[in-house]
């Protein structure tokens, strides 16, 4: 599995759910792939992607969907200590594992030897799960997306590559930020 390949899977599993991408290749993949009113796009923000999937499903009581990276979530991993702490979170926070900051250079980030899922149990989330087959991993977000009650965390292993990463996003990002908080207000 990829990183296109896996948030391919994301975009067929969630149609209102509010999905945030995090900053660098996932957002920019998932914008090329099918952009929607209920996806936040981080640009600038690295760390951030969970905090700001806790604080909708916080506000809004909706199953959020946060897709997040390996280095992203090692450069701030307040985001599991959080959402571990509130058992009735609706939050499944997906991190995309390449073992790589793919954006940035390809540098090697240490997520296999941090076990992240341990991590995530370690800090109170009830249910981590673990694919690298894009089959499997495709219906743990379903499932997951479909009954999403307490923090999930799934991890996705990528190992294959990817095919060349569309550009960057060039939306005004006041104008990106209205349009989500406008379609959080009508669901």
């Amino acid at each position: 599995m990829n990183k296109t390949s896996a948030i391919a899977a994301v975009l067929a599993a969630t149609r209102t759910e509010p999905t945030v991408f995090t900053t660098g290749y996932a957002c920019r993949i998932a914008n090329h792939l099918g952009d929607r009113p209920n996806h936040f796009y981080m640009t600038g923000s690295m760390g951030l992607a969970a905090s700001i999937g806790i604080g909708i499903a916080q506000a809004t009581r909706r199953t959020t969907v946060v897709v997040d990276g390996d280095g992203s979530l090692l450069m701030n991993p307040v985001g599991l200590v959080t959402a571990g702490a509130l058992p009735d979170l609706p939050l499944l926070h997906i991190v995309l594992d390449d073992g790589r900051y793919a954006s940035t250079g390809g540098q090697f980030v240490p997520s296999r030897r941090a076990d992240l899922g341990a991590w995530a149990a370690a800090c109170g989330y009830p249910k981590v799960a673990e694919s690298g087959d894009p089959a499997e991993f495709a219906g743990l977000v379903r499932t997951t997306v479909a009954d999403c009650t307490s923090p999930v965390l799934l991890l996705a292993r990528l190992t294959e590559p990817d095919p060349p990463v569309p550009g960057r996003i060039d939306t005004d990002l006041a104008a990106h930020a209205r349009r989500f908080q406008s379609r959080l207000a009508r669901n």
